[in-house]
């Protein structure tokens, strides 16, 4: 039996494959924390012309966007580890981002790493219909019960516009932390090893 997707959804998924046949970029992230590696692997989209303002009118209704683009942005760390002093054990996640319209945003991290493309959209191509893909409408209805950890993020403004989505993990003392890049804004947070 064939899940429901909404129109607009369907929409999103002929675009977003066809982006991923395009080879859009990859990014890889990593730090040493307390002696232990952890790595974010995500989607880079590019600005193309918009605004940041624009692009934060086309989230859906619950702000949460899925941190990059195409597949699922992960995280993966080999030690237990404090985000935002929020504790995360071992293991691999989804990340999110929480953006509401006032107020700090948050990053969210999930033990829902996703579903393949295939099992929302049975044209997917063949290069991406096994990749995860993460959950780009309903994330409070569909998966909020998985997050693991939600902590907010420091706001700031960018030396430098960065035209393409950017995540950094910059060491600091025996953890990193977390930047994210995009436009004229910067948002971070500390990782730390959990004691």
């Amino acid at each position: 039996m064939k899940r429901f997707v909404p129109l607009a959804a369907v929409f999103a998924l002929v675009a977003i494959a066809a982006q991923a046949q395009q080879s859009n970029p990859r990014g890889t992230a990593s730090a040493t924390v307390g002696g232990k590696n952890v790595a974010i692997d995500y989607g880079r989209p590019s600005l193309k012309g918009r605004s940041m303002d624009e692009l934060l009118k086309q989230l859906p209704e619950d702000r949460i966007w899925r941190a990059g683009e195409n597949q699922v942005t992960t995280l993966t760390t080999e030690g237990d580890i404090l985000i935002g002093g929020k504790k995360v054990t071992a293991g691999k996640y989804s990340l999110y981002v929480h953006a509401p319209a006032q107020g700090d945003w948050s990053i969210a991290i999930n033990s829902d790493l996703g579903i393949p493309l295939s099992k929302l959209w049975d044209k997917a191509p063949d290069n991406v219909k096994n990749e995860p893909w993460p959950h780009l409408e309903g994330y409070e209805k569909n998966i909020a019960a998985k997050e693991v950890a939600r902590a907010p993020m420091r706001s700031g403004t960018a030396t430098a516009a960065t035209e393409t989505f950017t995540i950094d993990m910059k060491p600091a003392g025996s953890g990193a932390t977390m930047v994210l890049s995009w436009g004229d804004r910067t948002w971070s947070i500390d990782v730390q090893p959990a004691k």
